[in-house]
């Protein structure tokens, strides 16, 4: 069976196997990790400011139509191949559905609950960290989810630019028509792509019940 022939490559060739899943990791997490930094500021930055805000929103949903590879691929002139490259294409992919699902976080929190921080004599920074950043945190979580979601998938199109990971498996198989091969790569990124959704989404479904 063609699972079973995959299963036996790993077994026989785990160091090469756990070198590109390593690898995978570490791009999906880099560039998760640095886009959560980036759009989840500038989500809390904008969200109360309309026009910054709809200018922010059509360019994330211009940004969510362009295809990853060819995102991938523009970074190829400027950074050439590599790690590089390909963390900064997933940032591109991750930051859309971060930035928007934080922005609908903050817009979403009823104005009374602001008013009645404001009451108290809340400052701007505790209104931040106690009202607004807990409430918005299961649309950020959702957005998290997408994102990840997301950057799984794409760092597969890494191996294009020479970023490595599972991709390299794929291209491998496809090239020399070995379906095993190809398994080796797809199987592990569906996995941890279903690991995302559902820890994310549990992760989403606590904060909301907490919320």
């Amino acid at each position: 069976m063609i699972a079973l022939d995959a299963f036996s490559w790993i077994f026989n060739n785990s160091g090469t196997f756990f070198n590109a899943f390593n690898r995978h990791l570490l791009m999906c997490a880099l560039s998760l990790g640095i886009a959560f930094v980036i759009a989840v500021p500038l989500g809390f930055v904008v969200a109360r400011a309309p026009r910054a805000a709809f200018a922010v929103i059509n360019i994330a949903g211009a940004l969510r139509s362009i295809p990853s590879l060819a995102i991938l691929s523009a970074t190829m002139p400027f950074l050439g191949i590599g790690l590089l490259p390909s963390v900064i294409a997933l940032i591109v992919l991750a930051v859309p559905p971060l930035l928007l699902n934080t922005i609908i976080g903050i817009r979403e929190i009823d104005a009374s609950v602001i008013d009645a921080a404001d009451g108290m004599g809340m400052s701007a920074r505790q209104m931040l960290w106690e009202i607004e950043f807990p409430l918005a945190v299961p649309a950020i979580l959702s957005g998290v989810r997408t994102s990840a979601i997301q950057v799984i998938g794409g760092a597969a199109l890494a191996s294009f630019i020479g970023g490595g990971g599972l991709g390299d498996f794929i291209n491998a198989g496809i090239a020399i028509m070995n379906m095993p091969r190809l398994l080796v790569g797809a199987v592990p990124i569906a996995l941890l792509a279903i690991f995302a959704e559902l820890a994310f989404g549990a992760l989403e479904r606590l904060f909301t019940q907490r919320r």
